[in-house]
């Protein structure tokens, strides 16, 4: 259902996505341009991009509007975010409200782009194998694993959730035994995307 292309390149100016997608392939990273992010958007999930570097303003929909369609279709897809007007507000949404992993300024700095690029790449595979391994959850058992690997006890779990405690034990019972796990050391490190 994948094809080989990890990384995609969003930006309206072609030249710019075509030879920022080179300066990736040249570095031994595959990766496609895309001018419309409707295009890149109808190529998900048909292709699961690990990365995708995006320009913030672009004609009908900006990189922000984008990254929120992006995530909805695929949650576990990195964002490298590029533009040539920076601003601090940019970048702090970037961040915090579009979880980007950069904030890159136009002309790219190629080291940092490909720096950028493979944190995400790895942020991405990470995150796919959490949720490889945690699909056969149900929503209140991913709810408790959440709370479960930042360290909250039953009893914090159970007032969170609006449980009592013997279900909070009963959905951890059930964790485990779907995640094969045997412990919480176990359960942190699947939570983290390593092999357990």
């Amino acid at each position: 259902m994948t094809d080989p292309v990890s990384v995609a390149v969003l930006d309206d100016d072609a030249d710019l996505a075509a030879t920022v997608a080179r300066l990736l392939v040249r570095s031994g990273i595959p990766a496609r341009a895309f001018v419309a992010p409707q295009d890149l958007l109808a190529a998900v999930p048909a292709t699961a991009f690990g990365c995708v570097v995006s320009d913030i303003q672009m004609g009908e929909m900006d990189g922000f509007a984008f990254a929120d369609a992006l995530r909805t279709k695929d949650p576990a897809a990195a964002l490298v975010f590029m533009t040539a007007w920076p601003t601090t507000t940019h970048a702090v949404d970037a961040v915090r409200r579009h979880g980007g992993l950069d904030y890159l300024e136009k002309p790219i700095d190629e080291a940092r782009l490909i720096a950028s690029v493979t944190e995400g790449l790895a942020w991405s595979q990470r995150e796919r194998r959490i949720a490889a391994v945690t699909a056969a959850l149900t929503r209140r058992e991913r709810e408790v694993f959440d709370l479960l690997v930042r360290g909250h006890s039953n009893k914090a779990m159970a007032g969170v959730l609006g449980i009592s405690e013997r279900t909070v034990e009963d959905h951890r019972a059930s964790i485990v035994a779907k995640t094969r796990t045997n412990g919480m050391a176990q359960l942190v490190a699947l939570s983290r995307g390593e092999a357990i």
